[in-house]
């Protein structure tokens, strides 16, 4: 079998987990920090991500209200896993985010993954701020 790495981005987040759920699974909130798309948060649910540069091929894996959400990340190649974990903290929530499933062959995309989810979760954290 082909080892594989991870990419993991984790935040303290000073607000309760069902505002940053309601980002991460409402369309149109997952449209302003991440990309269009077509989520709908049901299990087995298939989904598009669509930026600037292609599309991603997603499907919902796994679902636990503010606690967890789990979907396949399939693009150019790429054949990978994302997982948030939403845990709350003394001062809000605790974020991981971990996208398992990069080849030894696919350092750009590895790399491009560190560096992307570094910026969304940014815009993630900005759209926070701004909505009720």
């Amino acid at each position: 079998m082909t080892e594989t790495r991870t990419v993991v981005v984790e935040r303290e987040i000073a607000y309760p987990p069902e505002k940053i759920w309601r980002a991460l699974t409402q369309p149109h909130l997952i449209a302003d920090w991440l990309m269009k798309n077509d989520f709908v948060p049901s299990t087995g649910h298939r989904f598009k991500l669509h930026g600037d540069w292609g599309s991603v091929d997603c499907k919902v894996l796994e679902i636990e209200p503010e606690t967890s959400l789990c979907y396949t990340w399939d693009a150019m190649g790429l054949e990978s896993i994302v997982t948030w974990t939403l845990t709350p903290t003394a001062k809000g929530t605790h974020l991981k985010m971990e996208q398992t499933g990069f080849r030894p062959d696919q350092e750009q995309a590895y790399r491009g993954a560190q560096y992307g989810w570094a910026n969304f979760f940014t815009q993630l954290e900005a759209l926070l701020g701004r909505i009720d």
